[in-house]
């Protein structure tokens, strides 16, 4: 099926950087949107940013002017840059990309990559 690795969480101080990776691999014939999303403790899954195959991309107005979400589509990868990282920024993050498979039994989908812990410690 189709595999989304991420990598570059980790834990930083008030106003530090990271940035995420989140490579997609496997039968993929194409892929739409990626995007990230976030899930903090006690409270529901967001959106966080998101970019379409042509590079249009939108976020939630708490990260909008800090975060940049980007995407290498020769790589099938997309990225997140986090700059001026906040406490309540702190959050699993996880990789979503809208996949449409190849091969027998084309299928167009939702595929979640594992998720990465992002902590922001004051």
């Amino acid at each position: 099926q189709v595999q989304l690795l991420e990598s570059g969480g980790g834990a930083v101080q008030t106003g530090g950087s990271l940035r995420l990776s989140c490579a997609a691999s496997g039968n993929i014939f194409s892929i739409d949107s990626m995007g990230w999303y976030r899930q903090a403790p006690g409270k529901q899954r967001e959106l966080v940013a998101g970019i379409t195959n042509d590079g249009l991309s939108n976020y939630v107005d708490s990260v909008k002017g800090r975060f940049t979400v980007s995407r290498d589509n020769t790589k099938n990868t997309v990225y997140l840059q986090m700059n001026s990282l906040k406490p309540e920024d702190t959050a699993v993050y996880y990789c979503h990309a809208v996949v449409t498979t190849a091969g027998f039994g084309v299928v167009r989908k939702g595929f979640w990559g594992q998720g990465t812990q992002v902590t922001v410690s004051s």
